[in-house]
């Protein structure tokens, strides 16, 4: 019997291009030393470079003060705008808090395992206003291992008092979130998008959050 749903974060609950076009625009209006360059340029090659999160953002700044031929500001200055200012264009998912408020008042316990640095993770999820909602959150740099590792999906389900089988995993990367859950002994759930292909076996999948309560009606 299901009892507890762990989650992605980005791609998941935070709809990261969104946000992530939303941020740029923001840091090219704030900042004078970008604003020789035309946003649109400005962000098109900002979200090339960044290739869907597969690079971190000082290779990104780093390309761009060349590449643009930023003089004004220092990659270090332009990095450290986004680490402070990114969690400001939080953008989450329709239906995300009312989902979430949903699960919970029919007995689930819900968590959150997201990969990357703790202080941007964690400003990220307390913009989206979901804090109150999520039993256990472990981000990889804390807890010194990362998804799609075993260990990780089986601490999470450990820290709600779960077992992995009791435990459903809804996230939008194939490989990092549901081959990883499955394999810890996990249901999964498959948020489909258009960035990432789709996984090898999964148990359902949805288009929407507003999905999620039915599909997590799975078989034993």
């Amino acid at each position: 019997m299901i009892k507890a749903i762990l989650f992605d974060l980005d791609g998941t609950l935070l709809d990261r291009e969104s946000s992530l076009q939303h941020f740029i625009s923001a840091q090219h209006d704030r900042l004078p030393a970008v604003q020789h360059i035309p946003k649109q340029h400005y962000a098109s090659r900002f979200i090339e470079l960044d290739d869907h999160g597969h690079v971190w953002k000082d290779a990104v700044y780093q390309a761009l003060v060349i590449e643009l031929g930023i003089t004004a500001a220092s990659w270090e200055e332009l990095l450290a705008d986004y680490e402070s200012q990114f969690a400001h264009s939080a953008i989450p998912y329709p239906d995300l808090v009312p989902v979430l408020n949903e699960l919970t008042s029919l007995g689930y316990c819900l968590g959150l395992i997201g990969n990357g640095r703790s202080d941007f993770q964690r400003s990220a999820i307390r913009s989206l206003g979901v804090e109150q909602f999520l039993g256990t959150i472990l981000i990889s740099e804390e807890e010194g291992i990362r998804k799609p590792e075993t260990e990780i999906f089986q601490r999470a389900s450990r820290r709600l008092r779960m077992s992995p089988g009791e435990t459903i995993f809804v996230g939008d990367h194939p490989v990092a979130d549901i081959e990883g859950a499955s394999r810890a002994g996990m249901k999964t759930i498959w948020v489909r998008n258009t960035v990432w292909g789709m996984p090898v076996k999964t148990d359902a999948i949805i288009e929407t959050l507003r999905e999620l309560p039915a599909a997590i009606q799975l078989p034993a």
